[in-house]
């Protein structure tokens, strides 16, 4: 178990955490923590990934090339000091995202800022012509912007492997950005 978690998994630092945690599974999410964002993990190889071995590459404005690049996914990082990592059912991590953003900023957290999983699928297909048609709904993937999510999870007790089979278990995470 991560040090200062307790069974949930919710950091129990203080009230104002375990309460962002309560937040985000009252929203949907399997599983939270706050963590810090010095310890959420960037790296160029990520975005490769997403040009080399992903079908959604280029298909909406929410994945690659349309997405911030690495180092200044990091820079905005360090711009926060805290955010949630939370665990999702599939198809859902948009949603729990931008849900969680929504209540954050109403109650005062002006920078909220989400982030999920995979490609967006509110239009289909992408016009791929700003502005977004659902900014409202709309949020890059982690990966697309360059967040090494395996290495993340992991980092915070979360448990990711390689989806080797169609039998294998699948995980799927979100961030929100809070303060």
């Amino acid at each position: 178990m991560t040090p200062g978690a307790n069974q949930a998994g919710q950091n129990v630092g203080n009230g104002s955490d375990r309460h962002l945690c309560r937040r985000a599974i009252s929203v949907g999410a399997v599983d939270a923590r706050v963590v810090s964002p010095s310890d959420i993990v960037t790296d160029v190889w990520v975005r490769w990934k997403c040009q080399f071995g992903c079908g959604g590459f280029g298909s909406s404005l929410m994945c690659p090339p349309h997405t911030p690049q690495p180092r200044q996914t990091r820079r905005m990082l360090n711009g926060y000091k805290r955010a949630v990592l939370f665990e999702a059912p599939p198809g859902t991590s948009g949603r729990i995202a931008v849900e969680l953003e929504r209540e954050l900023f109403l109650a005062g957290f002006y920078k909220a800022l989400g982030l999920g999983a995979g490609p967006c699928n509110l239009c289909s297909p992408c016009p791929l012509e700003p502005p977004c048609r659902h900014p409202d709904r709309a949020r890059p993937s982690m990966e697309a912007c360059g967040i090494d999510v395996y290495a993340t999870a992991r980092r915070h007790g979360f448990r990711i492997n390689v989806v080797r089979d169609e039998d294998d278990p699948q995980h799927y995470f979100g961030l929100v950005l809070v303060d």
